[in-house]
């Protein structure tokens, strides 16, 4: 290498440290974040929070930032060394305690998690952050009753949180070990049929420490004859993210029932309140027929969203029904209005679930279902719907089906 080409490379690398040398601190966290959120590049981003911490050692914001980036890279130790110099310095900043209590939460130290959220509770009392981190925590720790009160408490303040509410269904479900439910169905029908049909449920869930289990007892009048079915339902959580949906059912009455029903979906719950789903159903006529379903959910301001389709292969063709749901929640998790439009025959709905039967599932239908949930201190919870579905019985040849059904569950 020239003697001129090494002055020439080393007045580059000077130009280049002064230039870095004269960046402050603001400027090289902005190319931190940067590195950080767009680029994905965290070893780059923590060479550029620390350089910033060199020139403003008291930049908090930069040394929170840093701790979460450990955090990220599973560097625990690390995080928790910035953070409690954070903590240290000045004990009075909201997102340091939120930052450091979601470290502990994803290294499965839910203990230690409650007790920043708690901590910095006592700074920020009306904090909605981190109240739902506390809410979460005591949930994990299955500290159900305190934490259905602290998130109820933040529900009452700000009803539209779509995160509070999904966080608060998943809490009411943990916090009664016992439900006791019955419904009656009436449906009617102005050509298909000339008898109305009655169904009748009575059923019992018990909240496990791996999930719920429901044993359900059905009753059926169909076509002027008289069936029962039994049902088993179990929802096993997997992980704080997954949870399962494992069914399975028996009946002796072929015809008012299928002979035998199984079905199987995964839940996932994800980032921004959504959810999602994917499963199969099995059922046993004659014929033994599988489903598949898909479904995704979202959670927005004090409304449910949630869009479901069955598809059903048969002799080389697929068969498509959808369902879209609309809940509107005019208080707590178990008091809304709901809306359902359908096309096609939903293998979960024991209302016209036979009618899947002798390939029915092919013909084309409508659907709107109206429906209103309340709960009464908690402890008790009714429900009504109504619903209309125009049905194409035979080709070409379509009828009008009318249902009313009342429910009651009572939890203790």
């Amino acid at each position: 290498m020239s003697l001129k080409l090494s002055i020439s490379l080393f007045v580059i690398f000077l130009c280049n440290s002064f230039s870095s040398l004269a960046q402050n601190a603001e400027e090289l966290f902005s190319q931190a974040r940067t590195a950080a959120f767009e680029q994905k590049q965290y070893p780059l981003a923590k060479r550029l929070a620390k350089a910033a911490l060199q020139k403003s050692p008291n930049y908090y914001d930069i040394r929170i930032f840093l701790g979460r980036i450990y955090a990220w890279e599973k560097q625990a130790d690390s995080a928790r060394r910035e953070f409690d110099l954070v903590l240290q310095q000045k004990a009075d900043i909201e997102d340091a305690y939120v930052a450091y209590a979601n470290l502990e939460f994803w290294n499965d130290n839910s203990e230690r998690a409650l007790l920043l959220s708690n901590q910095g509770l006592g700074y920020f009392p009306s904090s909605v952050e981190l109240a739902i981190l506390k809410a979460k925590f005591l949930n994990d720790l299955k500290k159900w009753t305190e934490a259905n009160q602290v998130i109820s408490d933040v529900l009452v303040k700000y009803p539209t949180q779509a995160d509070v509410r999904a966080l608060a269904i998943r809490i009411r479900e943990n916090i009664f070990s016992n439900r006791i439910g019955v419904n009656y169905t009436f449906v009617s029908f102005d050509k298909q049929f000339d008898d109305p049909w009655y169904l009748t449920s009575l059923d019992y869930s018990r909240q496990t420490s791996l999930g719920s289990l429901i044993g359900r007892v059905n009753y059926a009048n169909r076509f002027n004859e008289n069936g029962i079915q039994f049902e088993v339902d179990a929802y096993p959580r997997l992980s704080n993210t997954f949870m399962a949906y494992v069914s399975g059912g028996y009946s002796p009455n072929l015809g008012v029932f299928p002979q035998s029903r199984a079905g199987f979906s995964l839940y996932a719950n994800l980032p921004k309140s959504m959810e999602a789903e994917a499963g199969f159903r099995y059922l046993q006529f004659s014929d033994n027929t599988w489903i598949y379903t898909a479904s995704l959910g979202k959670y927005y301001k004090s409304y449910w969203f949630n869009l479901r389709t069955y598809l059903t292969p048969s002799s080389g063709q697929l068969s498509q029904s959808f369902a879209f749901t609309t809940r509107y929640y005019v208080g707590g998790t178990d008091d809304f209005l709901s809306l359902v439009l359908s096309t096609g025959l939903s293998p979960d709905d024991q209302r016209n679930i036979v009618l899947i039967n002798a390939s029915a599932y092919k013909l084309q239908s409508t659907g709107l279902t109206l429906g209103y949930r309340r709960s009464i201190n908690s402890f008790h919870i009714i429900n009504f719907k109504a619903s209309w579905t125009n049905q194409e019985y035979r080709k070409d040849t379509r009828g009008n089906a009318f249902e009313l059904g009342v429910g009651y569950i009572r939890r203790f």
